[in-house]
């Protein structure tokens, strides 16, 4: 299992409508989540930075085509792009990232 944790941003005018979307998250995308091996996955947001911050647990082996194998899926993709344009990504993600990857420090059991 590999723990992931990644931050973005969020517009301040944008936090209402992304917290409704993800109250009522459709269950075709929750599926296609677990279906891709992510377990424990929540996001946090914080405020007044207007920073969003996800965490996941990866079960399975090949992370790259899991997540290729989501990015395919069209109503994923149709769920992104509902969430995708209340969305800021930071300036010092990486290239090809959305979410910008975290590096863990620390961890304890």
């Amino acid at each position: 299992m590999n723990r992931h944790g990644q931050l973005i941003g969020i517009g301040e005018d944008a936090i209402a409508e992304y917290k409704r979307l993800h109250a009522d998250a459709w269950p075709g995308v929750l599926a296609k989540i677990s279906a891709c091996n992510i377990r424990n996955y929540s996001i946090f947001l914080k405020e007044p930075e207007n920073l969003l911050f996800a965490y996941f647990e990866y079960v399975g082996t090949d992370f790259d085509a899991d997540m290729a194998k989501m990015a395919a899926d069209p109503e994923t993709q149709r769920w992104w792009s509902f969430c995708e344009p209340l969305q800021r990504p930071l300036e010092s993600r990486n290239e090809g990232e959305w979410w910008a990857e975290m590096e863990e420090v620390f961890h304890h059991d």
